[in-house]
């Protein structure tokens, strides 16, 4: 692999990444040698030229939404996650201190410190009982800001049949 963007910052591993673009991106600690960074590479070349294909193969397939595309989702979330999230809030006796919408393609939601509620347009991609998940897992978290036992009561109480939901996702 001749051509990737080097980041070094202060981290103690050195690590691959492949973007959506297909570039190869290497990040690096501050202190790692050039030969040292180079043999990393060149020590994970299959696996760099396999996930290359495969991220090319997406590519091809699906190319990125425009931005027409983006803001039609975006308008369909105003429409439909404020008012889920009004809906589920009463059920569930939680307040939250506001609702985002997003166009963040690596999660689907998340919850703020401050209880704010963010959600990503392409959420609305998913049917309508994944977009229930995603808003009662996030209005969980306004009570369990982790992923422990609690949380999963909490949300299994509410949606019994959450993992079926989270199925729908994929």
């Amino acid at each position: 692999m001749e051509t990737f963007e080097l980041i070094r910052s202060r981290r103690k591993t050195l690590a691959l990444e492949i973007t959506r673009d297909c570039r190869v991106v290497v990040r690096a600690p501050l202190t790692a040698s050039k030969t040292c960074i180079d043999d990393f590479v060149s020590s994970h070349r299959a696996w760099l030229l396999r996930h290359l294909e495969r991220q090319r193969r997406r590519s091809a397939e699906a190319p990125p939404p425009t931005e027409a595309e983006i803001a039609g989702l975006k308008a369909r979330a105003r429409a439909v996650l404020p008012e889920k999230v009004a809906k589920w809030s009463r059920e569930m006796g939680l307040t939250p201190t506001g609702v985002k919408i997003t166009s963040a393609r690596k999660r689907y939601g998340s919850c703020s410190g401050k209880n704010g509620l963010c959600f990503s347009c392409f959420l609305m991609n998913s049917p309508d009982e994944a977009i229930d998940l995603v808003v009662v897992h996030e209005l969980c978290h306004i009570r369990e800001k982790n992923h422990g036992p609690g949380f999963y009561a909490l949300l299994g109480r509410y949606l019994p049949d959450y993992k079926e939901r989270k199925k729908l996702l994929k």
